[in-house]
């Protein structure tokens, strides 16, 4: 009789065991629904606008949208945003460094794209964001006030760009395609071209020096531990450049 429940106890054991992988590990299929739910609500958020408000609080209520999204999908598959690259430094200096080479390199790589594009013969649409900043922020021209007005706001949509686009989507589309070490080539060139793309939904000088971006940002992830922020600092500085070039 006692033999008879300790193999029970052992069987029940065992199916808890396969029940937990499975839910811990689900198949690539529902990552790959997951990344079809994500990437259509992602772009379809961006078909509402409240006209009430201005251009950065419909962003925001985009990204948080996209966040919420993302956040239901992990807790689904039992992973949290720590486990994607939210976690403190555990090497402030190491990610200093890191901070300032995928800032340097991001600038390089678009610096060399602005001088080889003509001599590429590349035919794309010049960009247009600048002529774009006025009826988006305003106009920023010596307007200090609401320059620090608007920043704060801006760094917030800047780590979330990153959370999601960096954290989020890279990850999933290695699952997709069992986190070999192809797959995580062909996430980081992906998660670029999305993240370029939905910038300016063309093909264009923007969209291409955006998706340099986004490739700049996920080798960075990939080659320095994927922790997020020094992705986020390096977002954040760039951004506050762009913006300081308005002013």
């Amino acid at each position: 009789e006692l033999t008879v429940k300790r193999m029970m106890q052992m069987n029940s054991s065992a199916d808890s065991i396969v029940l937990e992988q499975g839910v811990k590990n689900p198949p690539y299929y529902w990552f790959f629904i997951d990344l079809v739910i994500y990437i259509s609500i992602m772009f379809l958020i961006r078909e509402v606008y409240f006209s009430q408000f201005n251009f950065i609080t419909n962003g925001l209520f985009w990204s948080f949208s996209t966040l919420l999204t993302a956040t239901v999908l992990m807790r689904l598959r039992q992973t949290s945003w720590k486990e994607l690259g939210l976690f403190k430094p555990v090497n402030y200096k190491k990610s200093l460094l890191a901070t300032a080479f995928i800032f340097a390199f991001t600038i390089v790589s678009i610096i060399i794209f602005q001088t080889i594009k003509d001599q590429l013969g590349l035919q794309v649409d010049p960009d247009m964001s600048g002529e774009k900043a006025s009826s988006k922020f305003e106009d920023l021209s010596g307007n200090w006030g609401l320059f620090f007005t608007i920043i704060p706001f801006i760094w917030l949509q800047s780590a979330l760009e990153e959370i999601l686009d960096r954290g989020f989507l890279i990850n999933w589309i290695e699952k997709v395609l069992s986190s070999t070490w192809f797959a995580t080539i062909i996430a980081v060139l992906a998660q670029a071209l999305i993240f370029g793309f939905r910038h300016s939904y063309d093909i264009s000088e923007r969209s291409i020096t955006v998706a340099l971006i986004g490739l700049a940002m996920g080798i960075g992830y990939v080659a320095f531990g994927r922790n997020l922020w020094p992705l986020i600092i390096a977002h954040c500085l760039l951004n506050t450049m762009s913006m300081l070039d308005r002013v």
